[in-house]
């Protein structure tokens, strides 16, 4: 294994919302669950960090996380970054374009190897599609032309239909399920060429169909606890992660099964 240190950078999507640990102590995610998978194939030596914050736009993420990472200097990187910006009515694709680039290539610059995203389709559950969608697309594509011109591995969620099933998602819509996070994890994984556990790609039974009435009353129901309350924060100028650091600010060992009841996963 030739990665002995794993920084992961982001926002609610790495830092593993809605995946919470059994006890209570944060949220798990996809990067937990790579970085134990890491640990496990190579042994104590093997540290992990994640400064991923949820509600963190590009700009804060480049500034205050990236430099964080480059001076750590791991062996690997993972970057998602850009969908709350492409929520915001500022959004700046040419500008945040041109940034994603430069960004890549300064982590490539270490010799790290960067792990980076097409993010999965979220706009059929969600109002504004017409507005989202296209901004999406267009993170998309900087994932995939960045990653070829600067070396990067790629890992397309989008190309997955999987990510259409709703148990893959949880309640709010937005933010990946524990289901959504394992299978992230397993594709992360193999864009690494590190093998991962197989039920973490079990596709669950479809649902059966919802009839009008209910759906529209679970649309009213979703509106009033996430719509609304995200609203305000952008009416107020306030953020989810305003009161949130991030659950791994320094490279540390882990060494125990994320997926364990105690939930121990580090060692200091």
């Amino acid at each position: 294994m030739r990665w002995r240190s794993f920084v992961a950078i982001g926002d609610s999507f790495t830092e593993g919302l809605d995946d919470p640990y059994p006890d209570g102590s944060g949220y798990r995610g996809w990067a937990d669950l790579v970085a134990a998978t890491l640990a496990a194939a190579t042994g104590p030596d093997f540290r992990y960090a994640n400064l991923a914050i949820r509600g963190r736009l590009f700009g804060a993420i480049v500034a205050e996380q990236v430099p964080a990472a480059l001076e750590m200097r791991p062996d690997l990187i993972s970057f998602a970054a850009g969908g709350n910006d492409a929520l915001r009515r500022n959004f700046d694709a040419a500008a945040l374009v041109e940034r994603y680039d430069r960004v890549v290539a300064e982590l490539r610059a270490t010799g790290a190897d960067v792990v980076l995203f097409r993010f999965a389709d979220v706009t059929a559950r969600l109002p504004g599609q017409r507005i989202i969608g296209p901004r999406a697309a267009i993170l998309n594509r900087a994932a995939g032309d960045t990653a070829r011109r600067h070396g990067a591995l790629l890992v397309d969620l989008f190309a997955d239909d999987v990510f259409r099933h709703p148990a893959l998602w949880s309640e709010d819509r937005l933010h990946l399920s524990p289901a959504g996070h394992r299978r992230v994890a397993a594709h992360v994984l193999a864009a690494l060429g590190v093998p991962c556990d197989e039920r973490w790609l079990v596709v669950p039974p479809e649902p059966a169909p919802t009839p009008w009435l209910a759906a529209r009353g679970a649309d009213l129901r979703w509106a009033g606890r996430h719509l609304a309350p995200w609203i305000k924060r952008r009416l107020t100028g306030r953020s989810s992660g305003d009161t949130v650091t991030a659950k791994r600010p320094t490279l540390a060992p882990f060494l125990a099964d994320p997926l364990s009841p105690s939930g121990d996963r580090s060692v200091h």
